[in-house]
């Protein structure tokens, strides 16, 4: 009992405290609130502005990049290539293929890449066709057309030479915005220039308790201005190279790894959650209890209580301690993706060896998926009835076709297929035609392919995903024998995705009517 009313007594204390300091710091903030219209400031505790402590944060961090690094095609080419031209070209590679895509991912293309194209020149001469097919599956297509016309433009107009600084880089090469002009720099030439990328928003945000939106453009340049500032001048390459490398491995957007990392006495974060594991500890262990509760973000950044520090987090979005050191960085609006529709049809017919050919036409050489080849498709509104689509679909084969385009009977519903690219939710509606005879091409940019070549064509994943639904379907079975005057249905009238596993298999069909036989039924 002794011990239920002393905790009640410090309970009690606590919220008596807890309340004083909330209505001092209420007051503190009202009597601080800048006038209208004045901007607000960014506190130099976000900031790295002791000459010792960024001394020792590059010296731990280089020396754990030095120990712990992934060993990477890129950064072999990079420590190893002599000539400088080489050296930023098989950087400049590797940075454009890791935009928006994971290492693992990168890793065979890009040693594909440099084995096809291993100098400048190269590439130069090389086709948006030939480009385009080692793309294929990469996504982002206009990156690799960007680089082929980036190669196109050193080689022509630059003698060759790649240019030396970030202001250059950024200046005179297609597609190269800021973050990859400041890692060719630093990497390949050695210019003492920060980088900014997602994963190093993510380490400085947490390093400096960084939690306004890192998308607006003042949270950005407050990040640029951290990277320079904090960048190593005597290794500037490894050190951007290592403040990736820990965001990408370590300071994880969740569940990081704090204990393994090697600049958790720097981070303003991760001293944070210790400060309130230890208060939680001597609570538990009855020490203490009567300690007045500590203010969120007060001793961090004085600024903070008073509204008027642009890098804090936002009233509205207070410290969560379930979450840790991954409060930060604040998490921005997911922008939903636009819903599209497009009718694709499958036209099959046999080749001169017997094996099954594909019609494939180009798409323009401008915009989504620009010189790609693609099943016949046709976007189409969500309004549009069947019939109407179906029309629709079967005048725009006969443009692709030239002569000999099959009666609209003769167009089979396959599926839906559902494609998700970064900006676009995009359902095919595909549908299957058997042409009879040979069948004249029409425009220039259309050809026969076998289901080979089709796959060494620069085609989409979503093409690809379309060609697996029908495999899948099978012409054959949907077909209806000859004689017989009962069409099969060859899909499901809900229309259900492909893959969704709402159309059983041939061995389950066989073996449902096994277990019917036996059973009796």
């Amino acid at each position: 009992m002794r011990r239920l009313r002393a905790a009640a007594l410090a309970g009690r204390g606590v919220r008596q405290v807890a309340g004083k300091v909330q209505r001092s710091s209420r007051k503190r903030k009202e009597r601080a609130t800048p006038p209208k219209g004045e901007t607000d400031q960014a506190s130099p505790c976000h900031l790295f502005s002791d000459p010792a402590e960024i001394e020792a944060f590059r010296r731990s961090l280089l020396a754990w990049y030095d120990e712990y690094k992934r060993d990477l095609p890129w950064r072999r080419l990079a420590a190893s290539e002599s000539d400088a031209n080489r050296r930023a070209y098989a950087v400049w590679v590797s940075e454009i293929m890791l935009q928006q895509t994971q290492v693992a991912t990168v890793i065979d293309y890009y040693n594909r890449w440099m084995q096809k194209w291993p100098t400048l020149q190269e590439l130069a001469e090389a086709t948006l066709e030939e480009v385009n097919e080692l793309w294929a599956g990469l996504g982002y297509y206009s990156r690799g057309k960007r680089l082929r016309e980036g190669a196109g433009k050193v080689m022509s107009e630059l003698a060759g030479q790649m240019p030396r600084t970030a202001e250059e880089l950024q200046r005179q090469l297609p597609g190269v915005g800021r973050y990859t002009a400041g890692a060719l720099a630093s990497i390949a030439f050695g210019q003492a220039t920060g980088v900014v990328d997602g994963n190093v928003i993510r380490v400085l945000c947490r390093v400096r308790c960084i939690g306004a939106d890192a998308g607006s453009q003042a949270v950005t340049d407050q990040l640029w201005d951290l990277a320079n500032t904090v960048v190593d001048p005597g290794r500037p390459g490894d050190f951007n190279q290592a403040m990736m490398e820990l965001g990408a491995t370590v300071c994880t957007p969740r569940a990081p790894l704090c204990m393994e990392c090697p600049v958790k006495q720097h981070c303003r974060a991760h001293s944070r959650v210790e400060r309130e594991l230890g208060a939680a500890a001597r609570r538990l262990l009855g020490a203490a209890a009567s300690e007045p509760p500590r203010v969120p973000d007060v001793e961090e950044c004085a600024a903070a209580s008073m509204g008027s520090c642009s890098l804090c987090l936002p009233p509205s979005e207070s410290w969560d301690s379930s979450l840790g050191v991954a409060n930060y960085p604040r998490k921005a609006a997911k922008k939903q993706p636009r819903m599209e529709r497009t009718a694709t049809c499958v036209l099959e017919r046999r080749g001169h060896q017997g094996e099954p050919e594909y019609l494939l036409v180009q798409r323009p050489s401008s915009g989504l998926l620009a010189g790609l080849w693609e099943f016949p498709s046709l976007p189409v509104g969500p309004e549009l009835e069947e019939k109407q689509l179906r029309a629709a679909l079967l005048g725009h084969v006969r443009g692709c076709r030239g002569k000999g385009a099959a009666a609209e009977g003769c167009l089979q519903q396959v599926g839906e297929v559902v494609h998700i690219f970064s900006h676009i939710r995009q359902t095919y509606a595909v549908y299957s035609l058997l042409p009879e005879g040979d069948v004249e091409l029409g425009p220039p940019a259309s050809r026969w392919v076998t289901r080979a070549e089709f796959q060494g064509s620069a085609v989409s994943t979503a093409m690809k995903k379309i060609l697996q639904a029908y495999e899948r379907w099978s012409p054959a079975e949907a077909a209806p024998s000859k004689g017989s005057k009962r069409k099969r249905d060859p899909w499901p009238s809900s229309r259900s995705p492909v893959g969704t596993g709402s159309r059983p298999s041939k061995r389950q069909l066989s073996l449902d009517a096994f277990l019917q036989v036996s059973t009796g039924k």
